[in-house]
C-alpha cells in the first residue's frame, strides 16, 4: 500500500493531488533545514567577504533562528483564518525573495535583515507543515508521511555540510541563498496548485496581544540561552541572561494569563485536556534538550578534545542523521498499526543508552567507536520522533490541527535552544578556554550527561503512557 493510494471511506486529498501537495510541504522543508546547515559554514567566508567581525557575522545565523522562534504560535493562528494553502504559499514566497536578496546583500547589516525577513517565511511554512500532512493524508497514513518527513529532515541535516562546502569552494556563499530561488519558485506553484483551500476554523477578534507576549518571551528566550554561551568571554553576559531570562518569565507568565482571558486565543489552552497530547509534547520537549545538548557538545568534543577538523567532525556526527533516516520511515509505518507509546519509549531508551556511550567515550576513541555510538543515538531518535508526532496530531480535532503543529514546532525549538544553553553554562564554568585535555574531556562528559537525564525524563513521560496504551 502506497502513499497515494486510496481506500474507500479515506479522508484527506485523492492520492495524485496528495503526492503534489506533499512535494510542495516538503520542497519547503528541505530549503529550511538545507538553509540553516549550509549557512552555518560558510559564516567565516561572508564575514571576511563582507568586512564584518566574526562574531557580527554569527547574527547571519541567529536573526533567522530568532525569527523563526518568535512568530511560530502567530502564523499558526492566522492559518486557522486565513487557510493552509494561503498561508503556506505566502510565506515560501517570501522565504524565496528574501534568499534572493540575501545573495545580493551588498552588507551585513542588509544579510541579516533579510534572514529576519527569511525567517519570518520558514516560520509561515514551518508552523503548519505537520498540520498540512495531516489535512492531505488519510488518517491511516499519518505516521507513515510524518516518517517520511523525519527522513527528509535527516538527509537534509545530513547533506547540508557537504552541499554548502561544495557550493562554497564552487561559487562563494551567494549561491548558498540562491539556489533557493528555482526550487521556492516550484515550492510557491506546486502549493498555489495542490493544497486544500479550507474555509476558515477560527472566528472572532485575532489575538494581537498574545501575538506580541508569544514573541518576546520566545525572542527574550533565544538571547538568554546566547548570553549564557558567552559566561566565560563576556563579563556582562550573565547580568545579560538574567535580564532576557526574567524578559522571557514574565512575557511568558502574561502570555498564558491571556490564553486563559481571550475570547479567541492564540494557543486554545484546552487543548492540554488531551493527556496524551500533552504527555507527548512534554517527552518532546525534554528529548529535544538531550539532542540540543548533545549536538553542541559534540563538535567541541571532536574538535577541542580530539583535535579533529571540522570536516573530519562532520564526518564523525553523520552516523546520527543516518540513524534517523534508518528508523524514522519504519518507526512511522508501526506507528499506524501499533502504540505509539510502545514505540516512542523503545526509542528513547535506545537514545539514552546512546548518550550514555557517547559519555563514556574514551579520550583516544577510533572512528569507528564514535559512529556507532552516534549511529545508535539516531536510531533511537528516528524511532521515538515519528510515533510521538503523530501522537500528538492525532489527539487534537482537526480543526486544532495548526495549534498542534504549532506546539510541535516551539517545543522543539525552546528543547534545542535550552540544550544550547545549558552547553553554555557548563563549558564557561568549567573550561573557560576551551583549551581541551582533561578539563575540556570533564566538562563535555557531563554535558551529556545531563543529555541523558534529560533523556530519562522523556522516557519516564513517555512511559506513563504505556499502560493505557496497552489497554486500548
Amino acid at each position: 500500500m502506497t502513499l497515494f493510494s486510496d481506500e474507500p471511506g479515506d479522508d484527506g486529498l485523492p492520492g495524485p493531488r496528495r503526492r503534489l501537495a506533499m512535494s510542495a510541504v516538503m520542497t519547503a522543508t528541505a530549503m529550511a533545514v538545507l538553509d540553516g546547515s549550509m549557512v552555518n559554514v560558510a559564516l567565516p567566508q561572508i564575514a571576511r567577504a563582507l568586512d564584518a567581525p566574526a562574531g557580527g557575522a554569527l547574527w547571519v545565523a541567529n536573526a533567522y533562528l530568532l525569527a523563526v522562534a518568535m512568530t511560530l504560535a502567530l502564523f499558526a493562528a492566522l492559518a486557522a483564518r486565513t487557510g493552509f494553502r494561503r498561508l503556506f504559499a505566502a510565506g515560501l514566497a517570501v522565504f524565496t525573495l528574501a534568499s534572493l536578496g540575501c545573495a545580493l546583500a551588498p552588507s551585513l547589516e542588509v544579510l541579516v535583515a533579510l534572514r529576519v525577513l527569511q525567517g519570518v517565511g520558514a516560520a509561515a511554512c514551518l508552523s503548519i507543515a505537520p498540520a498540512i500532512h495531516r489535512t492531505i493524508f488519510p488518517q491511516r497514513l499519518l505516521g507513515r508521511i510524518l516518517g517520511l518527513n523525519a527522513l527528509l529532515i535527516a538527509a537534509c541535516t545530513a547533506a547540508g555540510p557537504t552541499l554548502g562546502g561544495a557550493l562554497l569552494s564552487w561559487a562563494g556563499w551567494p549561491w548558498l541563498f540562491a539556489v533557493n530561488v528555482p526550487l521556492g519558485a516550484v515550492g510557491v506553484a506546486l502549493a498555489l496548485r495542490a493544497l486544500p483551500g479550507e474555509s476558515r476554523t477560527a472566528r472572532g477578534r485575532f489575538d494581537g496581544a498574545g501575538a506580541v507576549l508569544s514573541a518576546a518571551a520566545m525572542g527574550a528566550f533565544l538571547l538568554a540561552a546566547d548570553a549564557c554561551a558567552r559566561l566565560g568571554s563576556d563579563p556582562h553576559a550573565g547580568r545579560t541572561a538574567g535580564l532576557y531570562g526574567a524578559l522571557a518569565f514574565g512575557a511568558g507568565w502574561a502570555f498564558v494569563r491571556r490564553q486563559r482571558r481571550a475570547a479567541a486565543p492564540l494557543i486554545p489552552l484546552d487543548i492540554f485536556a488531551s493527556a496524551r497530547f500533552t504527555l507527548a509534547a512534554l517527552a518532546s520537549l525534554a528529548s529535544f534538550v538531550g539532542q540540543g545538548i548533545a549536538f553542541v557538545a559534540l563538535p567541541f568534543l571532536f574538535q577541542t578534545v580530539h583535535g579533529d577538523s571540522a570536516l573530519h567532525s562532520a564526518l564523525l556526527f553523520t552516523p546520527w542523521p543516518i540513524g534517523i533516516m534508518l528508523a524514522a520511515p519504519h518507526a512511522g509505518r508501526l506507528a499506524d498499526r501499533h502504540p505509539a507509546a510502545v514505540l516512542s519509549s523503545a526509542g528513547l531508551a535506545l537514545l539514552a543508552t546512546g548518550l550514555a556511550c557517547l559519555a563514556l567515550l574514551p579520550a583516544e576513541a577510533q572512528a569507528w567507536d564514535i559512529a556507532w555510538r552516534n549511529l545508535l543515538c539516531g536510531i533511537g531518535f528516528g524511532l521515538f520522533q515519528s510515533p510521538n508526532n503523530r501522537e500528538m496530531l492525532a489527539n487534537v480535532a482537526r480543526e486544532r490541527s495548526s495549534n498542534a503543529s504549532a506546539i510541535l514546532s516551539i517545543v522543539r525549538t525552546f528543547g534545542q535552544c535550552l540544550g544550547t544553553a545549558l552547553v553554555g553554562i557548563v563549558l564557561s564554568l568549567l573550561d573557560r578556554d576551551l583549551a581541551g585535555g582533561a578539563a575540556g574531556l570533564h566538562a563535555i562528559r557531563l554535558c551529556l550527561g545531563i543529555a541523558v537525564a534529560a533523556t530519562v525524563v522523556a522516557l519516564a513521560v513517555s512511559a506513563s503512557r504505556l499502560r493505557g496504551a496497552l489497554e486500548r
